[in-house]
């Protein structure tokens, strides 16, 4: 594969970064991976970095290209939820560590990533962006033992220049598709330089009430 990608966490108006984010990039496949700890319960930043792990580990365990991408993915996230749900075992559920996450994988010229609540037909991409419950937390890792509803969109092809991005809600809050587009222009800059302009415009937006602001980015160039 040849791509580009890049990675950016910001602190934003918080007294800590609850965000972990990685970009692991193999021969043949490639995962943009965001972790969100849940602000409010215990250890949201732990949850964050433990979910990550899980995932990680896994993808880099595994033969690639990946035989059933969707059917790993679904594995990962519900492996990442139970070892986040153990964290918490010893506490009240309210208060258990949690994380929201955003997973993009890309092999064989073509990405899968999860979706819930447009995916599943409950709103249109429209009506998501301004929809009262944008920032309603469908489902998370952690908490409740069972393992939440999560839907893996199909395979989507990619063409050369095609540009993925993976963030945090203190990425995308405040921003709108017309700024978020302006990561994959080409120009002068590289993705890295894109993406970190993004991140300031997003904390501008939000300031001086700015989340946490992680994003990760990768562009396809080609197989």
């Amino acid at each position: 594969m040849k791509v580009e990608y890049a990675k950016v966490s910001a602190l934003g108006d918080r007294q800590d970064n609850q965000d972990r984010a990685a970009v692991v990039v193999a021969e043949d496949a490639a995962m943009l991976l965001v972790f969100d700890g849940m602000g409010g319960h215990s250890d949201g930043a732990r949850a964050a970095e433990t979910g990550l792990k899980v995932v990680q580990d896994l993808f880099m365990a595994e033969k690639l290209p990946i035989l059933d991408p969707q059917g790993f993915l679904y594995m990962v996230l519900a492996r990442a939820h139970d070892e986040v749900v153990e964290l918490g075992t010893d506490l009240a559920v309210d208060f258990r560590p949690r994380a929201t996450c955003a997973i993009c994988l890309i092999q064989e010229s073509g990405s899968f990533h999860v979706e819930v609540l447009i995916q599943e037909g409950a709103i249109t991409e429209e009506e998501a962006l301004d929809h009262p419950m944008r920032n309603f937390v469908e489902c998370c890792l952690g908490g409740d033992a069972p393992v939440p509803d999560m839907s893996i969109t199909p395979k989507l092809e990619l063409e050369p220049g095609d540009v993925l991005l993976a963030c945090s809600d203190g990425l995308w809050s405040g921003l709108g598709d017309s700024d978020m587009a302006e990561i994959g222009e080409p120009g002068n800059n590289n993705l890295a330089d894109n993406l970190k302009a993004l991140s300031i415009k997003a904390l501008n937006a939000n300031s001086p009430y700015s989340d946490n602001t992680t994003g990760t980015a990768l562009r396809w160039l080609g197989s």
